[in-house]
């Protein structure tokens, strides 16, 4: 690819990223109906700003997937935390958050398990990682692993994030009249500064090899993805009276569930982005099915609810057969390119 072109196409790479984490975060999930599409370039800073960050930190550090789910985790602590202290208010959009995260808490946090539990999974899985793996398999000739700005595009989308975040908390602060005490936030900053401490502390990827788990077909994997994820927000029809300490031991089982063969499976040299896209992509069908759960809440019609549904979810079905068929076509030139270079009778290559 010629560099100039190479250079447009990393651009166009960021931008789409920029886009897809709020379409995925809030629209997808239902939060926000249709009609307020517009709405996408005021939460594009906040959610498309930090998975940005997230990715081009990661990849610029020459670190992979565990980085980013810990700056994943990081994010989603800032956003719920430091920006709409969503976990210290009890009434946080109206509902009563207090009476239904009344279980366990977690001392440092000065907060709810469960409610921590959702926050992590919710921003780390679904607006973080799942539409940095659907971009980033868009990539051409190396690009996903590639950082896609230079420092001053990375300056600027540090600028947007950090300007889009103070207006949300501004706006959070004047809508819901709750302020979290100094202790809750400091505690949230420590966390925070853990979590990006650690990510940086894993060992950069390095090369595959045929001892690792063989993986199953991509297909396989993206249903592991769907069930696991559909699982967890199955839990919200689980009948009252259930112990609280249920739903927190089955969210980790379940994060047990996938995690475990995932990285097994990743260390083979069989792993490839096809199995990258169906993790992504059983994710992003279960935020299709929850999309039209959540919108029997939003405040309109309950047939613009469903036609908001219906569109959000053929745009997630459209961009995840292009993703699969775009992941697999740079498979098959990786695997070409491979093959040309391999010496007769060598071993696989170790990508």
């Amino acid at each position: 690819m010629a560099p100039e072109r190479a250079r447009h196409h990393r651009f166009r790479s960021a931008i789409g990223l920029f886009l897809l984490a709020p379409l995925i975060g809030e629209f997808l999930l239902g939060n926000q109906p249709v009609t307020a599409l517009p709405s996408v370039f005021l939460l594009a800073p906040l959610y498309g700003g930090g998975a940005l960050l997230v990715r081009e930190a990661a990849r610029r550090a020459g670190r992979g997937w565990p980085t980013m789910i810990l700056l994943g985790a990081a994010y989603a602590l800032v956003e719920e935390g430091l920006v709409d202290q969503m976990l210290w208010n009890p009434h946080y959009g109206g509902f009563d958050l207090g009476a239904a995260y009344a279980g366990f808490r977690v001392p440092l946090l000065d907060t709810s398990v469960q409610l921590l539990q959702d926050v992590l999974t919710m921003h780390t899985v679904w607006s973080i990682c799942v539409p940095i793996a659907l971009v980033e398999a868009f990539a051409r000739d190396g690009d996903r692993t590639r950082p896609w700005l230079g420092l001053p595009g990375l300056s600027v989308t540090a600028l947007v994030f950090a300007a889009g975040s103070g207006f949300l908390a501004l706006a959070q602060v004047e809508s819901e009249d709750f302020t979290a005490t100094p202790a809750q936030f400091a505690g949230a900053g420590l966390v925070v500064a853990a979590l990006i401490t650690a990510a940086f502390l894993c060992r950069p990827p390095g090369a595959r090899h045929g001892t690792g788990r063989r993986p199953p077909a991509p297909w396989a994997v993206g249903a592991l993805s769907f069930a696991a994820t559909s699982a967890y927000w199955g839990r919200e029809y689980l009948p009252d009276g259930v112990p609280a300490v249920v739903p927190v031991i089955g969210w980790a089982v379940l994060l047990a569930a996938v995690l475990v063969p995932c990285v097994r499976w990743a260390r083979s040299e069989r792993w490839s982005g096809a199995h990258r896209t169906g993790l992504a992509g059983g994710a992003l069908l279960t935020y299709a099915w929850v999309g039209f759960e959540q919108g029997r809440y939003l405040d309109v019609s309950r047939a613009t609810g469903l036609i908001g549904g219906a569109v959000f979810t053929a745009g997630a079905l459209v961009l995840l057969a292009a993703a699969a068929r775009a992941g697999t076509e740079s498979d098959a030139r990786s695997g070409a390119r491979s093959g040309a270079d391999r010496v007769p009778g060598s071993p696989p290559p170790l990508v």
